[in-house]
């Protein structure tokens, strides 16, 4: 299968990503089983029964796959069940992309093994890219498979639980090829509005209070990011030689940290919440993998509150712009109505194939 597979990247990558897929699917174990089994830990018995509840809710309230998928459960023994490397050339906040079957092209590449990917990012870094590492909790195979609960997933609380469901069964809803920026910010949308749902639904107003302090905190964050990456383009675009670019770069980075503590201090009562991703470096492909996930949310969750808070009708209405050409998807995105895409047509004939 890695030899057939090979002409996209090499054959070692394909080999790891295949065992350490096989050695979860191997190692699945069913909820219900689980939850009734009497040697359970307590603690962990009630997460699983939460996860089942929410699994149902999922299906029943957000018309999202009715599948085998987080009906199952496997302890990984780690953090993080894998590792994704971002890169982006050092003056430019386009990331470098790799393209693989089934999936298309996206941002990154995955690993099960940490020392794994920081190998490749050590070599990326080698051909004077600028590289990334993010830890992954949770990870979706599009329905191919049926994707286990991890127990990298039940790590927070319930609400956490919630968003990781929603958002992988989010893609197997609806996955457009070779567009990361719609497909997470989709998954984001049906996220979002799925969990305040179902904390609604469950009477938990505490939770939904915090639920929209986090919201607004993240939308704050994403914020300060597109503002430092209309500065960095602004850098890049210019005619300035190297060495002056490098340090209006880094002058660009300092600020944003400076705009970070005083967001946090003044507005956020303190909440450091965010201190750690500051504190790291920060580079082009830290900043593109930022904003693969948040710069078209406000689009979809727009497009949600036309249609009424349908969910079929919301599908609907992404499917018909996911089938548009993809230098048009973003605009259209912002032009739709619910039902009709008269604007949208007209931005696709405009951009051409």
């Amino acid at each position: 299968m890695a030899s057939a597979l090979a002409g996209c990247t090499s054959v070692s990558y394909y080999a790891q990503s295949i065992q350490g897929h096989v050695e979860i699917m191997a190692a699945r174990r069913n909820v219900g089983g689980l939850i009734r089994d009497p040697s359970m830990p307590k603690a962990l018995r009630a997460k699983l029964t939460s996860a089942a509840s929410i699994r149902r809710f999922a299906t029943d309230e957000l018309a999202l796959p009715n599948n085998s998928s987080y009906r199952s459960y496997v302890d990984i023994g780690r953090d993080d069940v894998t590792y994704a490397v971002f890169a982006a050339p050092q003056f430019s906040l386009a990331p470098v992309t790799w393209c693989f079957p089934v999936f298309g092209c996206v941002p990154y590449r995955g690993y099960f093994s940490r020392k794994a990917a920081i190998e490749n990012a050590a070599e990326l870094q080698g051909k004077g890219l600028d590289v990334y590492i993010s830890g992954v909790t949770a990870y979706s195979t599009l329905g191919w498979f049926s994707d286990p609960l991890l127990s990298t997933m039940l790590r927070q609380d319930d609400t956490y639980i919630a968003s990781l469901i929603f958002h992988e069964l989010a893609h197997q809803k609806i996955y457009v090829n070779n567009d990361s920026a719609f497909n997470e910010a989709f998954a984001v949308s049906v996220e979002t509005s799925g969990v305040r749902k179902w904390l609604r639904a469950t009477g938990n107003r505490a939770g939904l209070r915090r639920y929209e302090t986090n919201r607004k905190r993240s939308a704050d964050f994403l914020g300060l990011i597109a503002k430092t990456r209309d500065e960095l383009r602004r850098v890049y675009g210019s005619p300035r030689p190297p060495e002056k670019m490098a340090a209006a770069k880094a002058a660009a980075i300092d600020r944003l940290r400076v705009r970070y503590r005083q967001m946090r201090d003044e507005n956020w009562a303190g909440y450091r919440g965010y201190d750690a991703w500051f504190a790291a470096p920060i580079n082009n492909a830290k900043l593109a993998a930022t904003a693969v996930y948040g710069e078209q949310v406000p689009a979809f969750l727009r497009l949600f509150d036309l249609c009424g808070g349908d969910y079929p009708r919301f599908y609907a209405a992404v499917r018909r712009i996911g089938a548009l050409p993809a230098p048009s998807r973003a605009q259209a995105l912002k032009a739709a109505t619910c039902d009709s895409l008269p604007q949208a047509r007209q931005i696709a004939s405009q951009a051409g194939p």
